[in-house]
């Protein structure tokens, strides 16, 4: 299990060594990642500055307490709502970026799937299955926070499990989505996906929270994006793979 956990972050560190090698590609992510991350951080640095009245909006019950629990109430609602602010944040800039910058994703998934081998399909997803699934994803995410910002009210452990189930959660949906491409290049159905990543729950759970991780460090969305494509083209094609040298018990069926 841990093997396989720090084997996803070695996914990860893979795809950063195949931008290294490809910079022109690593250049070509990075547009559409930067244009989505200013976006983003415009949005949270504006809820930041209004995030003492919100605070104060959502907290009328605790007006009429004695001091200083209003306040104290105040600042955990304020820290719950960022907090569950930047988990939404993190994975709707995933589904933006996928989709505004679908061309030079595309451009990424095939220079790995070509310096791989075996069978590359022609065609990627395209863009309007990018809108869709994107889509999808942001709503999950909107869930996903609001679960996250409802445990952050639980007295005492709320403070420290909200922020590291956000940072797990938001993490699978990450890796979820990342590695979507080269399957459904491929024809293969959301449901068929995941009987091939059934025994890569771990490896999935390392390299999506590998690159929450990065996604959290100042403009490390940025610079990561296109190591994080490359990266889940490289574990998806692992699944993939394995599945197609075991023919007598296919994890599930590889169309054409």
């Amino acid at each position: 299990m841990v093997s396989r956990f720090f084997s996803g972050v070695g996914m990860l560190l893979r795809g950063f060594g195949f931008c290294g090698r490809h910079p022109g590609v690593m250049l070509l992510g990075l547009i559409p990642a930067a244009i989505v991350f200013v976006l983003i951080v415009a949005a949270l640095a504006t809820l930041a500055v209004n995030l003492a009245g919100l605070a104060d909006w959502l907290t009328p019950f605790a007006d009429s307490w004695v001091e200083p629990w209003p306040a104290i109430v105040q600042v955990v609602v304020g820290a719950v709502v960022f907090g569950g602010a930047i988990v939404f944040a993190a994975v709707t800039f995933t589904a933006i970026t996928l989709v505004v910058g679908d061309p030079f994703y595309e451009r990424i998934w095939r220079a790995v799937e070509l310096e791989l081998g075996g069978s590359v399909p022609e065609q990627g997803t395209g863009f309007w299955r990018s809108v869709r699934d994107g889509l999808g994803l942001i709503g999950i995410a909107f869930l996903t926070a609001l679960v996250v910002g409802l445990i952050g009210f639980i007295p005492v452990v709320g403070a420290v499990a909200a922020p590291v189930l956000g940072v797990v959660l938001s993490g699978r949906l990450l890796a979820l989505e990342l590695t979507s491409r080269p399957f459904e290049a491929r024809g293969i159905t959301a449901r068929d996906r995941r009987v091939f990543l059934r025994g890569r729950r771990a490896q999935l759970f390392g390299f999506g929270i590998a690159t929450q991780l990065c996604f959290m460090v100042p403009f490390g969305a940025v610079i990561a994006m296109p190591a994080a494509v490359a990266g889940s083209t490289f574990l998806a094609r692992a699944a993939l793979d394995a599945a197609a040298a075991a023919p007598a018990q296919p994890a599930a069926p590889i169309p054409g």
